[in-house]
């Protein structure tokens, strides 16, 4: 009886890894045909039936792409949005979190209760009235028009705020009968104690910006004010469109964001699955 139960539990076990190769593979294709038709020349792209793998890598095409339109400028735009938005999300996102995790004020639920109403609307329905405050404003082809509307999310407030809520109370009193101002208790205990949380909300928001196009798309009109994803358009022609240069710069584009993600991916897995305070 033992045994069946070692044998079924092992066939679980090959079932289970199996299905998760096979997620993995699924996952990882895309990339790889990416990477792989960016060193492919024009005939191999348009191939029946298709190769996975170039004849010969065409790293030429990287040269190609990165001359075909002014990418170090884009790359400059792009990492100034990704920044300043993050900063200024991070900024707002902590200081709501803790005025709606400890602090006291008239009408907190009901602001709170609103916040959360406004993730219910679909995030294109405001593109039409952030499109004409930022023409009021002046703003148009402007670092303004693409930082300022994202300084803040709803989503990473409510969070943020969740993770806020599970520190203690009673250390908050104690703070407080030390004599600790609010803005030193959230600096010195509330953040460090819940730093992966933080890293999670700035790692999602600058993946966010970096791949950003349809909103820079609307508030920029100079070339100049463009960002990495919008090169990809200058491939794109009445002819036809040229696939190995657009995987080409689809490469640079997501290169850059995925090692930035292999090397703090373990501050997203702590920061979704830490659900309590121990001790």
């Amino acid at each position: 009886m033992p045994s069946k139960r070692k044998v079924i539990a092992l066939i679980l076990n090959i079932l289970k890894y199996a299905f998760l190769i096979a997620g993995a593979i699924f996952t990882v294709l895309p990339f790889v045909w990416m990477i792989a038709s960016s060193l492919k020349t024009p005939a191999e792209i348009v191939q029946v039936p298709p190769a996975i793998f170039p004849k010969a890598a065409q790293w030429s095409n990287y040269k190609v792409a990165w001359n075909a339109a002014p990418f170090a400028k884009y790359l400059l735009n792009t990492v100034i949005v990704t920044v300043c938005t993050t900063i200024g999300v991070l900024i707002t996102t902590v200081l709501s979190a803790f005025a709606f995790s400890r602090l006291e004020f008239p009408g907190k639920k009901l602001i709170f209760s609103l916040f959360l109403a406004t993730l219910m609307i679909p995030g294109e329905m405001l593109i039409i009235t952030n499109y004409i405050t930022i023409m009021k404003l002046q703003w148009i082809d402007t670092y303004q028009a693409m930082i300022v509307p994202w300084i803040s999310s709803v989503f990473y407030i409510y969070l943020l705020t969740q993770f806020f809520m599970q520190v203690p109370n009673e250390l908050y009193l104690a703070a407080k009968v030390d004599k600790c101002s609010d803005l030193k208790f959230m600096l010195r205990i509330m953040v460090p104690m819940n730093k992966q949380a933080i890293i999670t909300i700035a790692i999602l928001n600058i993946i966010s910006s970096w791949n950003a196009f349809l909103w820079p798309l609307l508030v920029t009109n100079s070339d100049g004010m463009r960002v990495l994803s919008h090169g990809l358009i200058r491939f794109q022609t009445e002819a036809g469109a040229s696939y190995e240069l657009i995987m080409a710069a689809s490469c640079i584009l997501v290169m850059p964001i995925i090692i930035v993600y292999l090397f703090l991916r373990k501050y997203i897995i702590e920061g979704v699955t830490r659900s309590g305070l121990k001790g």
